[in-house]
């Protein structure tokens, strides 16, 4: 086993059993192949009321500037029936050129990628002048509660600083080299109740049906759209997710009904500004008389999830050239700079320093038989490298 083996690296990760909010060994691992590199490991365990005691790892090489973040998490999601893999979930088994394992795409294999990119700068006499970290949590698939924003919080406090970095997600769509993640939306969730009268659905003039004015709320969110997207981003979105009155009778009217919903927001909003926009909309369908004629306006309530995900969009030219130099270099392709998908701990980093997202492709990620082609580990590996190579160029310059 070596460490410049990008292969060799993720077998041993996968092996490890991490589904959150299971270390699995994967920490113990990742130590081991660090250390040595000549990292400093450190490792803090982050605790919440009510979610996982978590553990996180964060090591630095260097101790001067500039410093360059890798941020990944080692964490994976569950497998499901284990039955339903061709091969085993955690056996990092190879077949057809193809490598196959829960968290071989997201996100071991680019954890496993930059570890053998770096190891092979060392090898070759090139460790960079300045700083690399890695920020490796254990809750990225979980609450996130306990998870990258609590090692930023504590790597911070103790006076670490970063310039730049990359998150290893997968990001391309179908292809090494198809798309950097240089953004992402917002994020706001929330549950709206509707307060109704339970009474005999043969008798409804004596009762208030809450269903109703759940489907009048639902759909004042729903339409019209909230924009028509900007620039950089594409069009906000809201989707009502579930809706639910807890009545198994057919005869009778509930006497309440919620919804859930999400909104996924541009740069044209705030978490705040969109959540006015929200309780506007709201407020303005329930006066409206179309489903509850001769009714006063609808009563509800709403609760807004606890911690909404805020827009952002990075413009660090070093940062961005730098990868995309690197990608055209070894791919001869021109990657997309993008700000589509949901969310990711992206979202915590860019209070602290520019952060861009490029890993593997994504196609079968959280799915059974999870697996990247072993020439793509090489492939991005390649990248990785060329990219801390033409970073420091830049940082230096």
């Amino acid at each position: 086993m070596t460490v410049t083996n990008p292969v060799d690296v993720l077998q041993a990760l996968i092996r490890c059993p991490s589904v959150t909010p299971a270390e699995g060994g994967a920490l113990d691992v990742l130590e081991g192949f660090l250390s040595p590199l000549g990292f400093k490991v450190d490792r803090m365990v982050a605790t919440d009321e009510g979610t996982p005691d978590i553990e996180n790892l964060y090591a630095r090489a260097g101790s001067d500037g500039p410093h360059l973040m890798f941020a990944g998490h080692s964490d994976v999601v569950p497998v499901g029936a284990e039955s339903d893999w061709s091969a085993g979930p955690f056996s990092g088994d190879i077949r057809d050129g193809m490598l196959y394992g829960r968290g071989a795409v997201d996100m071991k294999g680019g954890i496993a990628c930059f570890i053998a990119a770096y190891a092979r700068l060392v090898e070759a006499g090139k460790a960079p002048k300045g700083s690399v970290s890695l920020l490796i949590t254990g809750d990225e698939e979980g609450p996130a509660v306990n998870g990258t924003i609590k090692l930023l919080e504590w790597a911070a406090a103790r006076g670490e600083k970063w310039d730049a970095c990359v998150v290893g997600e997968p990001t391309n769509p179908d292809t090494l080299g198809d798309m950097i993640k240089i953004g992402r939306r917002g994020s706001v969730s929330g549950t709206v109740t509707v307060k109704g009268v339970q009474g005999h659905a043969a008798y409804p003039h004596l009762a208030d049906n809450p269903v109703r004015g759940a489907l009048s709320l639902a759909k004042s969110l729903m339409f019209p759209v909230f924009d028509e997207g900007t620039e950089s981003f594409q069009p906000s979105n809201l989707e009502v997710t579930t809706i639910d009155v807890g009545n198994a009778a057919t005869n009778v009217i509930p006497a309440s009904a919620r919804f859930k919903f999400n909104i996924r927001f541009n740069d044209l909003w705030t978490a705040d500004s969109v959540k006015a926009e929200i309780v506007r909309r709201l407020d303005a369908a329930a006066v409206d008389p179309e489903l509850r004629p001769d009714r006063a306006a609808i009563g509800y309530d709403i609760t807004w999830s606890e911690r909404p995900s805020h827009v952002f969009l990075t413009r660090n030219n070093a940062l961005i050239a730098s990868l995309s130099g690197a990608i055209e270099t070894v791919t001869g392709k021109v990657p997309k700079l993008s700000t589509t998908g949901g969310t990711s701990d992206a979202r915590f980093i860019k209070d602290y320093c520019p952060v861009v997202e490029f890993g593997l492709v994504g196609q079968t990620m959280h799915m059974v038989d999870e697996r990247v082609a072993v020439s793509d580990l090489e492939t991005l590996t390649v990248i990785y490298q060329t990219f801390i190579e033409q970073w420091f160029a830049h940082a230096d310059a």
